[in-house]
């Protein structure tokens, strides 16, 4: 299951809103088969694992057990379902890590598999199964996207400065380094959410130029703020409805446009606004050393809600990494 879960990596910023997969094939004390899901739309992890069984190896799958990160599926979706496969593969046990919430599947890929005869054993691993899926697990759960805030703050606290006038200016507060991980960041994530003011004021081009994987959904709110000439309107983007609840915009999300993860990018109000609705499940915040005495102030947060699970220092910057106790 360990390795598994090693392959099942292979697929980050390339399979969502679908979960991230691992499998492995052994017989004989030996591993005859492992894949991964590489890409939304593709074959599964089961798929690809049996599939790389050597033609000499085939006639092992009898006697083979298969690992599998995840719940194999049940139903006909882009794919067909790999409970099927396993049991017209003719192999006879399964071993599983996490339970697959989605509805479709949702304890069905194992009845299948346990009324065909097929011995399965549940809960390997599972809470490293879990983890490395905890933004498929919170939507499917949740019914809304994972919802990560994000932003960099200099060491006395502010997020922008500001200009002679009064009005907000960008901050030199990331470095080249730290803005590459944070582009890691945004290919895990469907979409990503900054607010009118930001992209007035930054023109945010909102995609993952530093790293490789897919240009999450960009999303705002309506507002004549926003320049139709602007980076923000160029390419697929979404804006939400202003009179409606956040709420109601970030089920949406999930229900309409199938975003099972978002970023929260800004500006300070836009932070606020999910803060106060407690519409978030991590908060990430960058630290510079660097002081400014002078701009738009961070968003406040609420220690008792949160715990800090990562701190790392990268080029002097500070970034750690806090979850909401209600998920952990």
């Amino acid at each position: 299951m360990a390795r598994a879960l090693q392959l099942a990596r292979g697929g980050e910023g390339f399979v969502s809103p679908n979960p991230m997969v691992g499998a492995v094939v052994t017989a004989r004390g030996r591993i005859i088969g492992e894949g991964f899901h590489r890409a939304f739309g593709g074959p599964h992890a089961e798929v690809n694992a049996i599939a790389a069984v050597a033609e000499a190896d085939r006639h092992l799958l009898r006697e083979a057990t298969i690992y599998v990160t995840l719940e194999p599926c049940s139903h006909y979706g882009k794919t067909p379902p790999c409970a099927r496969l396993i049991i017209d593969t003719g192999i006879p046990r399964v071993v599983t890590g996490a339970p697959d919430p989605n509805p479709k599947v949702s304890g069905r890929g194992i009845r299948m598999l346990r009324e065909a005869g097929i011995d399965v054993t549940e809960g390997v691993m599972l809470k490293e199964c879990l983890d490395i899926n905890r933004r498929f697990m919170t939507a499917q759960r949740l019914r809304r996207p994972y919802i990560q805030l994000k932003w960099a703050q200099t060491a006395d606290g502010f997020i922008a400065g500001l200009d002679e006038d009064g009005n907000p200016t960008p901050a030199a507060i990331s470095t080249p380094l730290t803005k590459t991980l944070m582009h890691r960041e945004r290919a895990l994530c469907d979409a990503i959410l900054a607010g009118p003011n930001t992209i007035a004021i930054d023109n945010p081009r909102l995609d993952v130029r530093l790293w490789p994987g897919r240009n999450p959904l960009k999303v705002s709110f309506d507002s004549r703020k926003i320049s139709p000439g602007s980076n923000f309107m160029a390419g697929k983007h979404i804006l939400l409805n202003p009179e409606v609840s956040l709420d109601e915009n970030i089920h949406m999300l999930f229900e309409r446009h199938s975003v099972g993860s978002l970023m929260v990018e800004g500006g300070a109000a836009v932070l606020r606004s999910f803060i106060d609705s407690e519409l978030y499940d991590e908060i990430r915040i960058e630290t510079s050393p660097r002081e400014i005495m002078r701009g738009v102030k961070a968003p406040s947060i609420m220690p008792d809600a949160l715990k800090e699970v990562a701190v790392t220092i990268v080029d002097g910057n500070t970034i750690s990494l806090f979850q909401d106790v209600k998920n952990l």
